[in-house]
């Protein structure tokens, strides 16, 4: 049975940090192309950031680009993002999951940037 459970989320100031994990079980992480989603109020689910199955490539949103970072441990089933310089339009419910084929979806972990 697939898991995704992701974790980090909090309330934060604008121009602070966090890090996001995700556990992923029940699958072979490391054959999956992987990524970080956001959905804020209102708003569709988008892909913010991805990695590629060994974690040489990545590739970002325009918005999220040069302040988030991805990265993933496939010895230990785990993805992080490091959000750097957050901003209020940062606030959302974030999720790990497969990149083109999902899983079903995690419980997420909301991020709030405000002041």
């Amino acid at each position: 049975q697939v898991q995704l459970v992701e974790s980090g989320g909090g309330l934060v100031q604008p121009g602070g940090s966090l890090r996001l994990s995700c556990a992923a079980s029940g699958f072979t992480f490391s054959s999956y192309v992987m990524g970080w989603y956001r959905q804020a109020p209102g708003k569709e689910r988008e892909l913010v950031a991805s990695i590629t199955s060994a974690g040489r490539r990545t590739n970002y949103a325009g918005s999220v680009k040069g302040r988030f970072t991805i990265s993933r441990d496939n010895a230990k089933n785990t993805m992080d993002l490091q959000m750097n310089n957050l901003k209020s339009e940062d606030t959302a419910v974030y999720y790990c999951n497969a990149v083109v084929a999902t899983f079903s979806w995690g419980q997420g972990t909301q991020v709030t940037v405000s002041s």
